[in-house]
């Protein structure tokens, strides 16, 4: 891969800096750290909607631009530098319509991708594959979806579901071959859910940092059309691993706690020499310049990961190590700005002493999220043994 961009990419970067620069001189949206998406604008959506920046890499007979991976992770990398508000149509654009370009019936895609790409009313979408037993072992499922007619009716229960109380439509994995000899990776199926369905509960979660993102959702007897059926029954495990990869290779899992770390920066920068010993000072330089060259080598490995798909393969490796390293980065951000700043970086915000905007605490609450979302830091690693260094299983 070339590791410089040619003028048309620095061009196009320069235009959505600008873009970002006059909506937040413009009060639109303020930065700060805190959940992986911030919380959506649909109206800030369609402003990226107007300039063709949702769907962007999909192909134009489907309403995108058909434009390189690169392109989009220039885009989200400044989205993310300032944390934007890209929350309405996030989960569609990087997620759903892939893999509805992929394996979806020509109803879905005429009836989805149209309105996606537009940031229409009504397309929010929510991720519905995690359960209480059955994390990054997707395979484990046991919501069921049992075939009645031209519906199928679902029962089960959902967990750490994001922003599924403001979401229109779930993206949900269920159990549809029940026989309990069937292999677990060919007896589930994928599904699009209307979440104002009937039989369905959304009962919200108050995590560590005091907020409700995360979401249960209940299923019984939610009974959904079977043109909701996404792909091949039970080949949902399989078609669920190919879209994988575009949750754990974005920019976003590398800079969540970005504005932290520039803040951090700028701190060492305004103190005061006379303040603190030689000794802490130079220990903070260096220690800065080690989150410094990791967050270079985070920002290479997700660059790359784009440059793989650009290529026509399947980063499946490349995104598992991607994603495992920059969680981890992102939680060492959080340790080093926690040690050069000491217990007042517990301070919250809302009060007029705390740190670094207040923005320390609320990454130190999310940081334990970071290496779990879309995947544990243990499986990754795994799947980077197995499919990427080819090594045996035992």
């Amino acid at each position: 891969m070339r590791f410089t961009f040619t003028e048309a990419q620095e061009a196009f970067r320069a235009e959505v800096r600008e873009f970002l620069r006059s909506e937040i001189e413009a009060g639109t949206f303020s930065t700060q750290c805190g959940d992986l998406i911030q919380p959506g604008s649909r109206e800030f959506s369609q402003k990226l909607a107007e300039r063709g920046w949702i769907g962007m890499t999909w192909p134009r007979e489907y309403g995108g631009q058909g434009r390189p991976y690169v392109e989009k992770a220039i885009l989200m990398e400044e989205l993310f530098r300032v944390q934007a508000p890209i929350g309405y149509h996030f989960l569609a654009d990087r997620q759903v319509g892939p893999a509805l370009i992929h394996f979806g019936s020509e109803w879905q895609k005429e009836h989805f991708l149209p309105r996606i790409v537009r940031a229409d009313e009504g397309v929010a979408f929510c991720l519905l594959f995690s359960e209480p037993n059955a994390g990054s072992d997707l395979a484990g499922v046991t919501a069921t979806a049992v075939r009645d007619g031209d519906d199928y009716i679902v029962n089960g229960q959902k967990v750490w579901t994001s922003a599924a109380h403001a979401a229109d439509y779930g993206w949900l994995l269920a159990k549809t071959d029940l026989d309990s000899s069937a292999n677990r990776y060919e007896s589930a199926s994928e599904f699009i859910v209307d979440m104002k369905t009937p039989g369905i509960t959304v009962r919200p979660i108050v995590n560590m940092a005091g907020q409700s993102h995360f979401n249960e959702v209940f299923f019984e007897n939610a009974r959904i059309p079977a043109k909701s059926l996404v792909g091949e029954e039970n080949a949902g495990f399989k078609q669920i691993m190919a879209q994988m990869d575009y949750e754990r290779a974005g920019l976003e899992r590398l800079m969540q706690n970005y504005p932290l770390f520039e803040q951090l920066k700028q701190h060492l920068r305004d103190t005061d020499p006379s303040e603190t010993p030689e000794a802490f000072r130079a220990w903070a330089r260096d220690q800065v310049a080690q989150l410094e060259i990791e967050y270079g080598i985070g920002r290479l490995l997700c660059y790359h990961t784009a440059w793989t798909i650009d290529q026509g393969k399947a980063p499946t490796a490349q995104a598992a190590m991607c994603k495992a390293f920059c969680t981890q980065y992102e939680q060492r951000v959080n340790d080093m700005a926690s040690q050069i700043l000491g217990p007042v970086c517990q301070i919250r915000r809302g009060v007029a002493w705390s740190p670094l905007r207040g923005d320390l605490a609320e990454s130190l609450l999310w940081g334990p999220s970071y290496t779990l979302q879309g995947g544990s830091v243990e499986v990754l690693k795994n799947i980077v043994a197995l499919r990427g260094l080819g090594l045996p299983r035992k």
